[in-house]
């Protein structure tokens, strides 16, 4: 069943609208429940995170929540980045792409219906510490406040910081980096999430802050 903020959404949509109304046609003729979270169309099954439909400057998708569940017999998922390890996409520029893949993207919505309906869930990967930039590891080591902290980020998070840190090729540099970014670890913030409260794509900075700047 449509619902009224997700009307709302799409009303406002200067680009995708199209296809992301199409998406939207095709998701619910699959029988799921839609709301709206984090600021997009979300999909679910049983209360259970199913979809989501996003809007990208260059593209709009269809993400799968337990997307590397999928078998994806027609090749067409993509990780959202080079670092996700669950989340799955189907990325989209035309609206004819998504007409010649109606079936194949109904098969593929069945198919993440029915691994809800099966319980199935997505083995979690310790994160080693070992894999740790030194400088990070050498933190965690001397600061038990700091180390309970990042250890209480999921996965996702500590990936994100760790390769954020390792990206620096001085140690000078990766040191002041995780400097810098101590104060938001102890709150327990990830890298790439909102701390002002402005984002329209909760829980992630959409870059809404920089209105703070002028």
């Amino acid at each position: 069943m449509k619902t009224l903020e997700v009307d709302q959404f799409l009303e406002k949509m200067t680009q995708w609208k199209p296809e992301l109304t199409r998406l939207r046609e095709l998701v619910l003729e699959c029988g799921l429940e839609e709301t709206l979270k984090w600021g997009q169309p979300c999909y679910t099954h049983k209360k259970a995170n199913v979809l989501l439909l996003g809007n990208f400057k260059g593209f709009c998708t269809i993400s799968f929540f337990k997307g590397v569940l999928l078998k994806d017999p027609a090749g067409i998922l993509d990780k959202p980045g080079e670092n996700s390890r669950i989340v799955r996409i189907v990325k989209f520029t035309e609206l004819r792409e998504i007409t010649d893949r109606w079936d194949v993207l109904k098969s593929y919505i069945f198919e993440a219906i029915e691994i809800e309906n099966k319980g199935l869930k997505v083995e979690k990967k310790e994160e080693n510490t070992q894999n740790f930039v030194s400088e990070l590891q050498n933190r965690l080591s001397a600061d038990q406040k700091f180390a309970a902290a990042f250890m209480a980020l999921t996965p996702g998070r500590q990936r994100a910081y760790n390769i954020y840190f390792s990206g620096a090729k001085q140690a000078s540099t990766r040191v002041s980096r995780i400097d810098k970014y101590t104060d938001r670890i102890l709150q327990g913030f990830g890298f790439h999430d909102c701390v002002c409260g402005l984002s329209k794509k909760m829980p992630r900075c959409d870059g809404s802050h920089k209105q703070l700047q002028k």
